[in-house]
């Protein structure tokens, strides 16, 4: 059995593709260094379609009249407020662009027009080197550095000076650990359950919040929140694992990258990478789930927990629930043996 990898590494390189979402303009080159809020592409993404039946709205009986009053013509641009169509008379009516944006289609009486979409700006995510452009799709970065993989994030990048508040991977985060000494900095801690905690931390402003794990319920409003928040284990009450909590805390007071990606349709992953001065090996994404590979463990009551494979268990094998499945042995830190559904293995490195 072949799984992704999830890394927690001191030192490797990184190389990491960032492309737009549809085409646009490269705004950097290849060699310039650049830092995670840098903005090295951008575009305009797909705007919304409205659909105008002149006939129905200037109240025509025939397709051929309706069209005789359109007073634009494919490829118009249109400022809010201007004619589309328009018919006099006593009672004259008329049909007006509701938004900026374009006519795109004019087919039997009907107006089709694309309001005007939004400039969508592609930052780096990373402090890098620009290492291949790729005209009007994206860029390729390479960086070396500590690097922090998770399981969700809120979408936004920064950067700040790392601090560790979490004492113990068990630690809750609170509106209490919130002062105005913390202000841009990001922030390592562990649960968090409180929706005061993550506003109090939009007010100061932070630069970014690491968490273990936090209530799923507060998904709506970290997603509101302007500064990046990446979850090392997941939702619901789990502790941080003890090779991110160490490598955390090693890293106290340096410069760290927030890439809170939550794309998964693209495989985009929310991480963290701390730069450093030296050269690292670039990891393996995937690897065979076999013997001796350092895993965690999900879903209770070992969530959180990690260890090592010690045997992986030929064809179906019987959990102490009841449910028949591929399981392996895996010994825990704690030197405890315990027998786990592969589908609960996630491979680390």
């Amino acid at each position: 059995m072949v799984a992704p990898i999830t890394h927690f590494l001191a030192l490797t390189a990184i190389r990491r593709a960032r492309m737009l979402p549809s085409r646009g303009q490269v705004k950097v080159r290849v060699g310039q260094k650049v830092s995670a809020t840098d903005v090295v592409a951008e575009c305009f993404l797909p705007g919304k379609h409205l659909v105008f039946n002149i006939r129905r709205a200037l109240n025509v009986s025939r397709v051929e009249q309706a069209e005789k009053l359109i007073e634009c013509k494919v490829g118009d641009k249109l400022q809010k407020g201007d004619v589309i169509a328009e018919a006099g008379g006593l009672l004259p009516r008329s049909v007006r662009a509701p938004a900026n944006g374009q006519v795109v289609a004019i087919v039997g009486g009907q107006v089709m027009f694309e309001l005007q979409s939004d400039r969508f700006e592609l930052k780096a995510g990373l402090n890098g080197t620009v290492t291949q452009v790729m005209t009007e799709q994206g860029v390729v970065l390479e960086a070396n550095g500590a690097l922090l993989q998770g399981v969700w994030g809120n979408g936004q990048i920064n950067l700040g000076l790392l601090t560790c508040l979490a004492k113990s991977p068990e630690e809750e985060f609170t509106r209490a650990n919130v002062d105005v000494s913390m202000r841009g900095a990001v922030l390592m801690s562990g649960h968090c359950r409180q929706a005061e905690a993550l506003v109090a931390a939009n007010e100061l402003p932070l630069r970014g919040l690491i968490l273990a794990s936090m209530s799923a319920d507060l998904i709506p409003v970290a997603q509101a929140m302007s500064y990046p928040i990446l979850l090392i284990e997941g939702f619901g009450r789990l502790p941080m694992n003890n090779m991110a909590y160490k490598l955390l805390t090693s890293s106290d007071k340096r410069d760290i990258c927030l890439n809170a990606a939550n794309d998964a349709y693209h495989g985009d992953r929310p991480e963290a990478m701390i730069p450093l001065p030296a050269n690292g090996q670039v990891p393996q994404e995937i690897a065979p789930l076999e013997a001796g590979r350092v895993v965690r463990l999900q879903g209770p009551p070992y969530a959180g927990l990690i260890g090592k494979v010690q045997r992986i268990h030929s064809g179906l094998t019987t959990l102490p629930n009841g449910l028949r499945t591929s399981a392996a042995d895996v010994l825990l830190e704690n030197n405890q043996l315990v027998l786990v559904a592969l589908g609960n293995l996630d491979v680390l490195e």
